[in-house]
């Protein structure tokens, strides 16, 4: 449509006209009253869940992208708080933010001012799958090759950080369950990008670990988010604990947090004070089982006493029975009783009793009327003597009408 110059002139006289009851301001106003609003009315400190994009360090100061899909916005660690984090993202990491609103009025520019920064649970997770692939692919993690724990410790090294709860809580546990063992602490970090220091402290301790006598080592760390266990699972952590030249128990974090490290240890406990009762033996347990031993030590040695006794008189008997006058008795009872029995059999006892005994002149007994003929010289013994005959007659017990002459 065409405005003539009149219609021009006079809307725009209107609107000069009402533009008299607006507020005016300069830039700069602008700018600070848009400042002051923001301080006025917005949260001093808020947290924010986003994607970090493009971070990079420019004169000391870690500056990145906060973006979740639909919208984005700068955030700034200034070069003292980039000191103090504990974590500092890569392109696409998750992260939580706990910031506040940053407003430079000179050119109306606003970011997200970073006081403290962490990565989200998916970034940890995501980072805890590629270890964890990568290592099974160098073989690093094998449950094949986890060792046995020492039965009986006698000094093992605990690392975590001090002081902690944790710590007071292995120490009371250790201490309660088997005091004989003793413990070294090794103060670690536990959290942020340690993973350097924690690895030259392993170090130093497989280097050390004959001179120092120690059994094992437990790596602990009491409870807090997922995200803060994150440095256990650096790859070049788990390569030197699967390589330590001692059994590794880990305890970190609680029973549902599962980290690379509980992959490549020897044992995984579910916490700081399950991993010292995993290694420590019960000492109401010891007591137990010495008072059973002790027990069985004793009815053991009896059957032992019953059992010697009973040989001792055994070989008592023996050497009873195999002394020389006892032989010769025993000799001479077994010589009187085959006398006895010879003297039973004896054809003397049955010439006293009235019987004789016959023999041809050259000695032959004669048992029957076969061995001899008529006219023969036969020899009759008698109790007191010997009388020679002549055979007349022979008489079988079938002839009773005959009669036998000699």
């Amino acid at each position: 449509m065409f405005l003539g110059s009149s219609a021009f002139t006079g809307d725009w006289h209107t609107n000069v006209l009402s533009a008299e009851s607006l507020p005016t301001y300069s830039v700069r106003e602008l700018n600070n009253a848009i400042g002051v609003l923001l301080e006025r009315g917005f949260a001093p400190r808020f947290v924010i869940q986003a994607t970090a994009s493009r971070p990079q360090v420019k004169k000391g100061h870690l500056w990145l992208t906060l973006s979740d899909g639909d919208a984005s916005i700068t955030a700034v660690a200034w070069a003292s708080k980039l000191k103090q984090l504990d974590f500092v993202p890569a392109d696409g990491d998750g992260v939580t933010v706990i910031g506040r609103l940053n407003f430079w009025s000179a050119r109306a520019s606003l970011a997200v001012q970073v006081l403290d920064m962490r990565p989200s649970l998916t970034t940890v997770l995501r980072r805890f799958e590629t270890v964890k692939a990568q290592l099974l692919e160098e073989g690093v993690i094998d449950p094949g090759r986890r060792r046995k724990l020492p039965a009986y410790p006698k000094r093992l090294a605990v690392l975590t950080s001090v002081p902690s709860s944790a710590l007071a809580d292995m120490l009371r546990t250790a201490q309660e369950r088997w005091p004989l063992s003793e413990l070294l602490v090794v103060p670690i970090p536990v959290q942020g990008e340690v993973a350097p220091i924690i690895c030259g402290v392993l170090s130093r301790l497989a280097e050390q670990h004959h001179q120092l006598r120690l059994d094992a080592i437990v790596l602990a760390r009491g409870g807090g988010s997922r995200e803060d266990l994150m440095v256990f699972d650096d790859a070049d952590v788990c390569r030197i604990l699967a390589s330590f030249p001692l059994p590794v128990v880990t305890g970190l974090g609680h029973e549902d947090d599962l980290t690379v490290a509980d992959l490549v240890a020897d044992h995984r406990a579910a916490t700081p004070t399950a991993a010292m009762v995993t290694l420590m033996p019960s000492k109401e347990s010891a007591q137990q089982t010495i008072s059973q031993r002790r027990t069985r030590l004793s009815e053991y040695k009896r059957w032992r006493l019953e059992q010697a006794s009973s040989r001792l008189k055994e070989r008592h008997l023996q050497l009873h029975t195999l002394r020389p006058a006892v032989a010769l008795q025993r000799r001479r009872n077994q010589w009187e009783q085959r006398q006895q029995l010879l003297l039973a059999l004896s054809p003397q006892r049955w010439l006293h009793r009235g019987f004789a005994m016959l023999h041809t002149a050259n000695g032959q007994p004669v048992q029957s009327i076969d061995d001899i003929c008529l006219n023969e010289q036969v020899n009759i013994r008698l109790k007191d003597g010997v009388v020679q005959a002549i055979t007349k007659t022979i008489q079988t017990n079938e002839s009773s009408d005959s009669q036998a002459s000699l």
